[in-house]
């Protein structure tokens, strides 16, 4: 029974999911799923995960929470592991991928304002998706996240995804331009992935006027990929690099990383959050982050991923409804002809929860420990309900 004490942002949802493990979970009428989705790329170790749950139960049993104006010994380890992961400086924790985009959105600011520029400028692109908060729906490119919640924020300039040309035609227009924004690859926009030269290019931009490089790895981080941080495949460190979703496997937390000049622009009484960087969900990051190297599920991403592009290319060849297969690590999107929301429930029907998005693609998040016989079974699953699709279902 839904509630109606809920607010009716999420629609009319299908399922109740009360149980998981691994890559499965179950509904409240003892049904089984293959998880394909992952709570949108948040549980790369899967449901249930003993070593986050060991950690989660350990410091929920010592300490749940302090706020930060005290030191906090779990933040501060996950801090140590992330800058070896990641190459990067300093970082600031929050409880989501909206406020470690925020932090970052405030970085830039920081650093026009310290170049006295009036109305610090960032480039955002197309078709991206960076948040519903009130600045990070303004960087997203998508109108009907932004519909209805107007005047939006000031300091935004929006080009094509993967267009240099036409972000070198803004800033010779635009002298207040003081960073790019951009995610390595777009998730909600549909998977879409640029040509390789594209953050290097940006990159090389940055360099060359004093900008600020911010990826927005919210969805690409965390091995999903096949490298921890996406940019690690294009040789480039960014000034400044989001993460959430998989770093804490379910509990929330997010964090913003900052490299060089950029890392010192935060002092003291500049930003902060009450909840962000808590013993547990930190504790939960730290656990995650171990599994991730130990069960070394970054390689296992990347090797997968390519095995399910090449399974779907095979059980797909010669539909005409599919215009694309596209994916990096365990990305994927297989993008069709037409429209084709109504995939998901057909998929449920069959014991398979997928997601789709830009309307006509279908996107594809399994948690990195997906073995082969879970691969095979989401090919043998998705591919026939693919053949079977009409617009009109």
């Amino acid at each position: 029974m839904t509630s109606d004490a809920l607010m009716s942002n999420y629609g009319t949802r299908a399922l109740t999911l009360v149980k998981g493990e691994g890559a499965w979970v179950w509904d409240d009428q003892g049904k089984r799923y293959l998880d394909a989705l992952s709570g949108i790329a948040v549980c790369g170790l899967g449901h249930a995960h003993p070593a986050v749950t060991a950690a989660i139960s350990e410091q929920a049993g010592q300490l749940l929470h302090c706020s930060n104006l005290y030191n906090i010994r779990t933040q501060e380890q996950l801090a140590d592991q992330l800058q070896a992961v990641s190459g990067m400086d300093k970082m600031f924790f929050g409880n989501s991928g909206a406020e470690a985009n925020e932090a970052a959105i405030k970085l830039a600011r920081l650093h026009g304002n310290h170049k006295k520029i009036d109305i610090p400028t960032i480039i955002v692109t197309e078709n991206s998706f960076h948040g519903r908060t009130l600045a990070t729906l303004t960087a997203t490119g998508n109108r009907k996240v932004q519909a209805g919640f107007e005047p939006l924020v000031r300091g935004f300039a929006r080009a094509p995804y993967d267009d240099v040309q036409a972000i070198e035609t803004i800033a010779a227009n635009n002298q207040s331009v003081v960073a790019i924004m951009v995610e390595p690859i777009q998730g909600e926009g549909g998977v879409r992935i640029p040509d390789a030269d594209y953050l290097g290019q940006l990159r090389a931009l940055c360099n060359a006027n004093d900008w600020l490089l911010i990826l927005d790895e919210i969805q690409t981080a965390s091995g999903r990929t096949g490298s921890f941080f996406h940019y690690q495949q294009h040789g480039i460190y960014p000034d400044v690099v989001t993460i959430a979703k998989g770093l804490g496997n379910g509990m929330p937390i997010g964090a913003c990383l900052a490299r060089g000049p950029a890392a010192e622009l935060m002092q003291a009484g500049s930003h902060g959050s009450t909840f962000g960087g808590n013993p547990v969900a930190c504790a939960a990051a730290q656990a995650t982050l171990r599994t991730i190297e130990q069960e070394q599920l970054v390689q296992r991403a990347a090797s997968l991923g390519e095995d399910l592009l090449s399974r779907f290319e095979t059980a797909l060849e010669g539909c005409d409804l599919v215009r694309d297969i596209r994916g990096a690590g365990l990305m994927i999107g297989i993008e069709l002809e037409h429209d084709c929301a109504g995939l998901v429930a057909q998929a449920a029907e069959a014991g398979l929860l997928i997601n789709v998005t830009a309307g006509n693609v279908i996107r594809l998040l399994p948690p990195l420990i997906f073995s082969d016989e879970q691969a095979s079974q989401l090919v043998q699953i998705l591919a026939p309900l693919i053949r079977g699709f009409t617009p009109e279902d």
